[in-house]
């Protein structure tokens, strides 16, 4: 499954982020004139990871597959869209770090944004352009918009606070319906990180203080806005169960939606400045935090501590 490349990719930019010396607040100097070396170790990792990503798609990743003319396929109601959500986050979190990376390297803010800002959809786009190209794929316009919506959800706050006021954020908790059907969701494990869309929430936490005018809320303090789904055992339906020759039935796939409060971890200050730095590799995953559930079938739950 083409999604897991996308969060599997995603894992493998942490690198570029280490060189970006990315705010533990929003008030961090950058260079005022560009660091030669800086800059081309950056254009250099970009651009030998775009490379190294296209070669590992068109020699291995479709390797097996039969090359055919370019067509589309509509998965827009495919796994209740959370794979729509992991493609906004994915291209989101590469924008985010490829803009830091040019302040970190010398760059302004506007020029940052300019050649950062679109990384997300830039990185993201050949992934849709090769599944357009190969037999059991397609290029997906659903994907695309997801992937400009990550992006443009960066590059907005950027150019207009110079500072993410609303970030967005993964969690995983492994799900009970891997055993039902592994096939599609994985044997379990590691396996299923990324292959397991039950399994997966994605979260919008905004800072607290920014959008309630009360003195005193920290600036680490945020609250989270969460989508997630459960009962998918294929991409559009499920199967009806059958175990020990007993029909079991087909599995209820429900919608959640949540709200709890977060942490954003790249504005609490802490010292040494390394220590801050590993903080702040972290602040792409939301922290466990009680949680309000709604879902159609349940209505309100409330989940003492939710990740």
């Amino acid at each position: 499954m083409k999604k897991n490349l996308l969060l599997l990719t995603l894992v493998c930019l942490l690198p570029l982020s280490s060189w970006a010396q990315t705010p533990t607040h929003v008030n961090t100097v950058y260079p005022d004139t560009v660091r030669e070396g800086r800059f081309w170790a950056v254009v250099g990792g970009i651009s030998g990871f775009y490379l190294a990503g296209n070669s590992y798609l068109g020699f291995i990743w479709y390797k097996d597959r039969q090359r055919v003319p370019f067509h589309t396929y509509d998965d827009n109601a495919g796994w209740l869209q959370i794979d729509k959500w992991g493609h906004a986050y994915g291209a989101y979190y590469y924008s985010y770090k490829g803009y830091y990376a040019l302040r970190w390297a010398g760059l302004d803010h506007k020029q940052s944004l300019i050649w950062g800002g679109p990384l997300g959809l830039v990185l993201q786009t050949p992934i849709e352009v090769f599944d357009g190209l190969y037999e059991g794929y397609g290029f997906s316009w659903g994907d695309m918009a997801a992937n400009t919506a990550g992006a443009a959800l960066f590059s907005v706050q950027q150019a207009i606070w110079q500072d993410q006021i609303v970030k967005m954020k993964w969690s995983y908790f492994p799900s009970p319906y891997v055993e039902l059907y592994p096939f599609y969701l994985g044997t379990g494990g590691f396996n299923s990180v990324f292959r397991d869309y039950n399994a997966h929430t994605y979260w919008l936490s905004a800072n607290l203080n920014r959008i309630v005018p009360i003195e005193g809320i920290p600036d680490w303090l945020n609250v989270a806005l969460g989508y997630s789904a459960n009962g998918m055992l294929r991409e559009f339906d499920n199967p009806n169960i059958i175990r020990d020759g007993v029909n079991l039935g087909e599995v209820q796939r429900t919608r959640q939606y949540l709200l709890s409060l977060d942490v954003d971890l790249t504005k609490v200050k802490v010292k040494p400045r390394w220590l801050g730095q590993i903080m702040h590799q972290f602040n792409m995953f939301k922290v466990p935090a009680p949680a309000l559930e709604w879902n159609a079938e349940q209505g309100f739950v409330f989940h003492f501590l939710y990740y």
